[in-house]
């Protein structure tokens, strides 16, 4: 009597299947994350070297065209505004520093980087193009969560440089008033 081969799984059991086996690895992923967000001091005028390195990235991608055009001033400019936003994290409430500091630990984790940024690289080499569309997809998500990421970081970054005296001549902003 031949052996009779059995049929082919079902393409509704592989789904299955590799959903779970996707679904637990999202989950160790996440607890790793959260591990080491936790383990990770809040964000303060001190932050990580991957939190500085992605607003490094983000600060000329979300400030295009109010930046000196190149050079020692435009780096000094990106520096500052880092700085001062480092600065805005750490008056915020502790809620708010831990939950920005999930933000930056988890786009700075490589396969989230790469998957939900689509940088391949650390952000400090990431192509402004790359960053640029990044943030866009951000700012026209569907989900209310990146949404919600974009605002944050669009508010921090935007309060951050517009708090400079450097950037107040090209708005018409003559500054505080002085009193006597």
């Amino acid at each position: 009597m031949p052996l009779r081969s059995s049929p082919p799984a079902d393409p509704d059991r592989r789904r299955v299947i590799f959903t779970g086996i996707a679904g637990v690895a999202a989950l160790v992923a996440a607890g790793w994350i959260v591990a080491t967000t936790r383990a990770m001091p809040s964000a303060g005028p001190a932050m990580s070297a991957g939190a500085t390195n992605l607003l490094r990235a983000l600060v000329p991608a979300f400030l295009d065209g109010a930046l000196p055009e190149a050079g020692v001033e435009r780096a000094r400019a990106v520096d500052d505004t880092v700085a001062a936003v480092a600065t805005a994290i750490a008056g915020l409430p502790p809620v708010t520093r831990d939950e920005l500091n999930a933000l930056f630990t988890i786009l700075s984790f490589a396969p989230v980087r790469i998957a939900f940024a689509g940088v391949d690289g650390d952000w400090r080499d990431a192509r402004g193009s790359d960053v640029a569309g990044f943030v866009d997809r951000l700012r026209k998500s569907r989900w209310a969560v990146k949404r919600v990421a974009y605002d944050a970081l669009h508010q921090l970054i935007f309060a951050a440089w517009y708090a400079d005296p450097r950037a107040w001549p090209a708005i018409g902003y003559p500054g505080p008033p002085h009193l006597a």
